[in-house]
């Protein structure tokens, strides 16, 4: 069969963003009905010189076959669109195991394409090393009358045996569109591994991003950091707007192709380091509502599960640990997924901790994790999270937790033993190592707003308003809301912002903590720093 004519016309592309254009194509495709066999193709490529090639990525094989992500729905036959009329979007990095030698790309095209690599180099006008992609596509059935069948594609490489602190130029690509050819330069884009020593760096955090004019800004603001990655503390998406994990929820998966288009001006530069919240549990995929996460985003291996876990893992940067943690596994709150673990994701935690304070080169312990430790907030505080791990924070002596879940910024003083270990007004130092550790609500990434307790007003700088005491709840097993009185909230703050964290290494290291609002305006910093440093 001949490729139809399926172009843009220019008059209209030239008002159409990406994922306008891309839903144009499969309307007109739709109506002329054109059908082929698949065209996705993957593998892995070694490569030479610049990095060893793609490992651990590729398996000969579509995720769909050997992880079955879209389980019990097949995919149905993929569109036959000629490769010159497919352009990739939703460019997004992330670090692989190492972040000094291994770099992750991961993107979206609207079709099944032929041969899809990356191309890198050290020049963006010399990409000279071709990498091989995996395609892992993803079915979602019609869930209603007013939603269709949704076929997504999406597209990995894994880059190894990278140099540190090296910037890297790639392009994504496809048989008929080469990002190396004059008129595809402008799709080139960079990323820079980590130095093999540590030095100064900033990264940035917050959860709770969804689609909006707000998460858009706080993305330009997040770039303006020049941060060496990002963290995302969950409910990335919120194509599952209902947020409870069963199949009865509202669903949508077509406003992942906005989100990612809409994170790609951040993500295609700046590892986007993410984890799963209870809108990411999205039960249509297996296993455990997460095969649609697999698909998306290519995550560090660390000991753990990434195929029924994908938002465990941990990395180190620097002389900062980082680790991502599942908090659907222990929520009172949202128990879709309690337990699913069994208990290994907990005595992972351990091991992990333990290994990361054991390494003299790590000064600093950073854990994220959706659902909230410590806040006052409309969900409040979750006792799951704090039975299962709570003392191993304590016990590994954590910097810094970072939570979302919550839809404001709150943060709490230093905290040693469930009671304040040491007041932390703004513009504070703190030990972890004496006081106990502060615990950051950062859930102001997009979506909409939360309130505090009735009568709780905001305390932020240049704003201060301590209160003695609020009265909040957290959630018990029973899933019941158990009334507490707490002292520990420290800063807050009802407005879109988001985490800045500037790492200094050396003989004094410490964590320069600032949250910073949609408007650019500091709304909270502190320090961390060790003793003894």
């Amino acid at each position: 069969m001949d490729t139809p004519d399926v172009g843009i016309p220019e008059r209209l592309a030239a008002g159409m963003s990406m994922p306008e254009q891309h839903e144009y194509l499969r309307e007109k495709l739709s109506r002329r009905k054109v059908l082929a066999g698949s065209f996705a193709t993957v593998g892995t490529a070694g490569g030479v010189g610049l990095l060893t090639g793609c490992s651990g990525g590729g398996r000969g094989e579509s995720a769909s076959a050997s992880n079955p992500l879209a389980a019990p729905y097949a995919p149905s036959a993929p569109v036959k669109v000629d490769g010159k009329l497919v352009a990739p979007f939703a460019r997004h990095l992330a670090f692989g195991a190492d972040p000094k030698t291994q770099m992750r790309v991961s993107w979206q095209v609207p079709f099944a394409v032929k041969s899809p690599y990356v191309r890198v180099g050290l020049k963006p006008w010399e990409l000279s090393q071709k990498i091989e992609a995996e395609v892992r596509d993803l079915h979602t059935p019609s869930l209603s009358k007013k939603l269709p069948a949704v076929e997504q594609y999406y597209l990995h490489a894994a880059l190894d045996g990278l140099r540190p602190g090296t910037t890297y130029y790639y392009g994504v690509g496809h048989e008929g569109f080469d990002p190396a050819s004059p008129e595809r330069m402008a799709t080139i884009g960079s990323f820079r591994t980590a130095p093999a020593r540590a030095e100064k760096f900033v990264f940035t955090a917050f959860g709770d991003q969804g689609v909006s004019y707000h998460a858009l800004a706080n993305d330009q603001l997040i770039l303006g950091q020049n941060p060496s990655f990002h963290l995302h503390a969950g409910d990335i998406c919120y194509a599952d707007s209902t947020g409870h994990g069963k199949e009865s929820d509202t669903y949508d998966a077509r406003v992942w192709d906005t989100f990612l288009a809409q994170t790609e001006s951040v993500a295609k530069s700046v590892p986007w380091m993410v984890t799963t919240g209870n809108h990411d549990m999205e039960a249509w995929y297996s296993p455990n509502g997460y095969g649609g996460q697999s698909a998306r985003w290519s995550l560090p291996t660390s000991g753990f599960d990434p195929k029924n876990a994908p938002g465990v893992y941990s990395f180190t940067y620097g002389n900062v640990g980082v680790v991502a943690l599942d908090a659907n596994d222990v929520s009172y709150e949202i128990p879709a997924n309690k337990g699913y673990t069994d208990g290994k994701q907990t005595a992972w935690l351990d091991k992990r901790l333990g290994e990361l304070r054991a390494e003299k080169s790590v000064d600093f312990v950073v854990v994220f994790f959706h659902h909230c430790v410590y806040s006052t907030a409309r969900h409040a505080s979750d006792g799951g999270v704090r039975d299962a791990w709570l003392a191993l924070f304590a016990k590994h002596q954590v910097d810094l937790v970072v939570n979302g879940h919550n839809h404001v910024y709150e943060r709490t003083d230093a905290i040693k033993g469930g009671q304040v270990g040491k007041p932390v007004p703004v513009g504070a130092s703190t030990d972890p190592t004496r006081d106990g550790i502060v615990y950051v609500t950062a859930g102001g990434a997009g979506k909409d707003l939360y309130d505090f307790p009735e009568g709780v007003r905001d305390s932020y700088e240049g704003h201060v308003e301590d209160r003695d005491a609020i009265r909040t709840f957290h959630w018990t097993k029973s899933r019941l809301q158990n009334p507490d009185t707490v002292e520990w909230s420290r800063v807050r703050y009802t407005g879109f912002s988001f985490l800045a964290v500037e790492v200094t290494a050396g003989s004094r290291p410490k964590l320069s903590v600032s949250a910073l609002a949609e408007s650019g305006e500091r709304v909270d910093h502190f320090e961390v720093v060790r003793g003894g440093q």
